[in-house]
């Protein structure tokens, strides 16, 4: 498996960071985390810079080497995230790219580069968050329409989004991996209720969603009808595959800035705090080797990830929530003070094991699909 990169990709990389140095100390300061209008209008002009400059297409129409070198370089350069954006550019766009029909990808797709149009992702309910299979929410045809009735929970940036990558239950007397429909649904539908989710960092980036007799149009699904399940798991082999760089090398900075804070407070004096952080270092340059053999893996299978997304899942959800226990030993008793970033980072790094797919669900996937073991009875 060849981890290197071309003299062209490694051109790009170049033109990227000078374009970077060039904009980034120009960009107004961040809004507020509970502000998401403002941050929603920070995170779209962002992109609209992108777009501007000829970076907006990286996280479907180049190749998936370089999407991980733009992950990697913006995230280096400290340059904003793509926040409220994230299920369309990373999530959402990619899978209407990969499935949908020419129209769709006319439709959906340049709103997400321009900045223009925010996603949000409609897929866990109350009673099928890991076992998503088991969702509810029921979608029945009516002429050139689907009406919707059900709940969604965990709605990422519900509250600003423009459109919703929704899963919906079409044939209830299908097996239930195979009665499951791929829907857009536009937020602003008659019928439509969303109620803000706190969560224990003190912000609201998820929400409740309620949908009672929603009507969404049959031109809006992706893939055919009850093949909604297949058409998911695209969607979700982004989610674990490329879309989890950036905050690798994130991490990685973050180990080097705890090595600094441990010199200065004298908690490097402690051989087992070395041996942990040296350890996590380890761990991190792996996970970034890992991340490269994937996308090599998904360039030479058409460019979406495989089951290795899982791999990684599994293991970088584990070794962040250690980064950021090291954290908390290094800063000592400042661990509890919430303007500390690390503090309300370790908090969220509690939901990494849960979030875009349990632990026990990435080994589920790893046995069955890699490894060729049997499904459990």
């Amino acid at each position: 498996m060849d981890l290197s990169y071309t003299p062209e990709e490694e051109d790009f990389r170049a033109r990227l960071r000078n374009w970077l140095a060039e904009v980034l100390p120009g960009l107004p300061p961040r809004p507020s985390p509970d502000d998401w209008p403002g941050r929603r209008a920070y995170d779209l002009g962002w992109q609209r810079r992108l777009y501007d400059a000829g970076y907006a297409d990286v996280h479907w129409d180049r190749t998936p080497s370089v999407r991980l070198i733009f992950l990697e370089e913006t995230e280096k350069a400290g340059a904003p995230y793509v926040g409220a954006n994230f299920v369309g550019l990373l999530h959402a766009g990619p899978t209407i790219a990969a499935e949908g029909t020419p129209e769709q990808r006319a439709r959906w797709l340049p709103p997400i580069l321009r900045g223009a149009e925010v996603w949000c992702q409609g897929f866990s309910e109350p009673e099928a968050g890991s076992d998503l299979a088991a969702l509810r929410t029921r979608a029945w045809r009516d002429g050139d329409d689907y009406v919707v009735t059900g709940s969604k929970i965990w709605t990422s940036h519900a509250e600003v989004a423009d459109w919703c990558e929704l899963l919906v239950r079409t044939d209830p007397a299908a097996p239930r991996h195979r009665g499951i429909t791929w829907l857009a649904l536009p937020m602003d539908a008659p019928g439509i209720t969303v109620r803000p989710l706190r969560t224990l960092a003190g912000s609201a980036e998820f929400a409740e969603v309620f949908l009672d007799e929603v009507r969404v149009p049959v031109a809006n699904r992706v893939g055919d009808e009850n093949d909604g399940w297949r058409v998911t798991m695209v969607t979700l082999s982004f989610e674990r595959g490329t879309a989890f760089a950036g905050e690798v090398v994130a991490c990685r900075r973050v180990l080097a800035e705890l090595a600094v804070e441990a010199r200065k407070n004298g908690r490097w004096d402690d051989p087992a705090l070395r041996r942990r952080l040296g350890r996590l270092n380890a761990e991190f340059r792996a996970l970034w080797r890992l991340t490269q053999w994937n996308v090599s893996a998904a360039e030479a299978s058409g460019g979406v990830p495989g089951a290795g997304g899982s791999v990684f899942k599994l293991r970088y959800s584990h070794a962040r929530q250690e980064l950021y226990d090291a954290a908390a030993e290094v800063l000592g008793p400042d661990c509890l003070d919430l303007d500390r970033s690390w503090t309300l980072d370790r908090l969220s790094s509690l939901s990494y094991t849960i979030a875009a797919g349990t632990s026990q669900i990435q080994h589920n996937i790893i046995a069955e699909r890699i490894l060729g073991l049997p499904r459990g009875r």
